[in-house]
């Protein structure tokens, strides 16, 4: 048997075809809202830190070079997400801080139930960052479920 032969047959799939379409769309939209979500967050948690989000903070952060951070903000920006001037800090909208506090609601059912499975925190803090963009609402609230069982 071939390696594409073994592929084919420990894949075979029952889910129908458009069902398996309406999930790769759902994955490329998440992808796409990542690299939102994960700025809105950090930038929340910088000022929350610090009082302002500064971009060579973000870029820091992110290790990520300026021209980088640039790019993004502006994509925040006419989003509706951010607001910001040439060299000076970066600030939330009420639409910006709404996404930020409901990415770090999603991060911490996420941490919660990979920490209650048993896995470390620093492994569960790491997952947790790719999981809390991908993941549905109805298995979230599973998540939350078993993750605050007693």
């Amino acid at each position: 048997m071939t390696a594409d032969d073994h592929v084919a047959k420990t894949t075979s799939d029952p889910v129908p075809p458009d069902n398996r379409a309406e999930a790769f769309h759902g994955v490329r939209t998440a992808r796409r809202n990542e690299l939102a979500e994960d700025y809105v967050e950090l930038i929340a948690e910088l000022i929350h830190e610090h009082g302002e989000a500064r971009p060579v903070n973000i870029a820091a952060r992110l290790g990520v070079r300026a021209p980088t951070v640039t790019k993004a903000l502006g994509r925040l920006a006419r989003e509706g997400l951010i607001t910001r001037e040439r060299y000076r800090s970066v600030f939330l909208t009420e639409e910006g801080r709404r996404l930020a506090l409901e990415c770090r609601r999603r991060h911490a059912i996420v941490l919660r139930f990979l920490i209650r499975l048993g896995l470390d925190a620093e492994t569960a803090e790491r997952d947790a960052e790719g999981i809390e963009h991908h993941v549905s609402e109805r298995t979230l609230a599973l998540f939350a479920a078993y993750a605050d069982r007693t």
